[in-house]
């Protein structure tokens, strides 16, 4: 029998000039670096679990994955969340616009979620920031998405494309962990109304390891992810926890029976290094 997670939700703007909303489970399921084949399992026993929030991507090549679980898990789709992302080589309309077909004739679905342009690519010969987010806005307009955001997005590249639409991205996905809490940047996306979403949440496991959460983790009787994921929680953010061993995809939604005192938030914000376990965007091109 299929249950859901109690997990709460945040609302966010569409990315549109007005004032529409709508509701996103604040903790989510994600596949990076899951085969298609393993994605349908994956995707199958993490709605099996709870989690009604699935993040993929065009780049992670297994939407068809995901869309097979969604497709057979007979859960209602306004129970589910379901975002993906823009590919680097797809920035320019016409790509963009053809990819999108693709994700969604993999996906299986009528209507996506949330759909992000996955990296800024700002320094690429030929792209530009405010076409491609003008060629998002059109498939927003075209009633076939939700919401539409950004991910990897620094604070001058939010700037530019809101001062040239007037269209505000509903999320800025990001890497953040306690070892990269990003706080310049999630002030920013504060300020503009964005919600901010963590990507490698567990810092790529190099965080499960370390000794101040280890002691956290003991004396709340969890593990150490539990804590890293409560962590996230209580800042606010999205977060979307990866993992293919269903005893630790339990264990990663598992976290709302305990709370981490304003201490420990502290003693977790403290281990903030700059440390990076992915690229930095301004490095990331086509």
């Amino acid at each position: 029998m299929n249950r859901t997670i109690a997990a709460p939700c945040l609302s966010l703007r569409r990315g549109t000039a007005g004032n529409e909303v709508v509701t996103m489970p604040q903790l989510g399921f994600g596949t990076y670096k899951v085969s298609d084949a393993e994605a349908e399992r994956a995707v199958t026993a993490a709605l099996e679990l709870g989690y009604r929030h699935i993040d993929t991507a065009q780049m992670y090549g297994n939407e068809a994955g995901v869309g097979r679980a969604l497709a057979a898990c007979g859960i209602a789709r306004q129970q589910l969340w379901v975002t993906s992302k823009l590919n680097n080589p797809n920035h320019r309309r016409d790509d963009a616009l053809r990819s999108f077909d693709a994700t969604m004739r993999d996906l299986q679905l009528d209507v996506l979620d949330l759909f992000l342009v996955h990296w800024p690519l700002a320094a690429s010969p030929g792209i530009d920031l405010v076409d491609t987010w003008r060629t998002m806005i059109e498939i927003l307009d075209s009633g076939r998405v939700r919401a539409i955001g950004v991910s990897n997005y620094q604070s001058e590249h939010l700037h530019t494309i809101i001062d040239a639409t007037g269209v505000t991205p509903a999320v800025n996905q990001i890497e953040l962990h306690p070892y990269l809490i990003q706080h310049q940047l999630r002030a920013v996306d504060e300020k503009l109304g964005i919600v901010t979403e963590s990507w490698s949440p567990l810092g790529r496991g190099r965080l499960l390891d370390d000794p101040e959460i280890g002691r956290i983790a003991a004396e709340l009787e969890v593990t150490p992810a539990q804590v890293i994921v409560r962590w996230h929680l209580q800042h606010g953010l999205v977060v979307i926890p990866k993992s293919t061993h269903p005893e630790r995809m339990r264990a990663n939604a598992d976290v709302f029976g305990f709370e981490l005192t304003t201490a420990q938030m502290a003693a977790l914000d403290a281990l903030d290094r700059g440390m990076r376990t992915g690229s930095h965007p301004d490095l990331v091109q086509v």
